[in-house]
């Protein structure tokens, strides 16, 4: 029991010097960039992508894409439905090797109705990154160039809450692990 205390202890005061660090860094940051004059830009990336033309062609293609995922979906129910309306119908004059075979069929058949299911949505996800990440690439250089060229420091993102664009600063972790007395062979850097 006092290990578990003592474990607890130590792991709160393990929270609350990670919590210190946290505030003393952003302090330090925020600080640092006051001096250096930053210059934060803000703009939301829903509304930028949604205004690119290339937009609706993606739309366009997901909707053709979603569309054929669902017609091969309508076919499998269809089946389906087909074959078990056959199975009720008929059940009371098959023999108990024909039923078993018949059920068979029709639980193999849902089994890959829902296995088509999950893999479809998968693929449409896939289908939407690959298509949208030529668009995302294009606004995200346009971001980069826009802040370079006006001498933005910092643009965030208003719409999902990410920094998409800093300058290069001065990593100090060297500096603060020699501070520390730690040797930056030990950290693996």
């Amino acid at each position: 029991m006092l290990t578990i205390k003592n474990n607890h202890k130590q792991y709160l005061i393990m929270k609350n010097l990670k919590l210190t660090f946290v505030a003393i860094a952003l302090f330090i940051g925020i600080n640092s960039f006051a001096q250096k004059g930053t210059k934060i830009g803000v703009i939301n990336s829903n509304e930028l992508l949604a205004a690119m033309p290339e937009k609706n062609q993606v739309q366009k293609q997901l909707e053709d894409y979603a569309k054929q995922l669902e017609d091969a979906f309508m076919t499998m129910q269809k089946e389906y439905e087909t074959k078990l309306a056959e199975y009720q119908a008929n059940q009371a004059t098959y023999s108990d090797i024909i039923k078993q075979t018949k059920i068979k069929e029709l639980t193999d058949l849902e089994q890959r109705i829902q296995a088509f299911q999950q893999s479809a949505q998968q693929d449409l996800q896939n289908k939407e990154s690959e298509l949208l990440q030529p668009i995302i690439d294009k606004a995200k250089k346009a971001i980069e160039d826009v802040a370079k060229e006006n001498g933005y420091t910092l643009i965030l993102d208003s719409g999902v809450g990410v920094v998409l664009y800093s300058v290069d600063a001065d990593d100090i972790l060297p500096l603060v692990l020699k501070k520390l007395g730690i040797s930056s062979t030990t950290t693996g850097k």
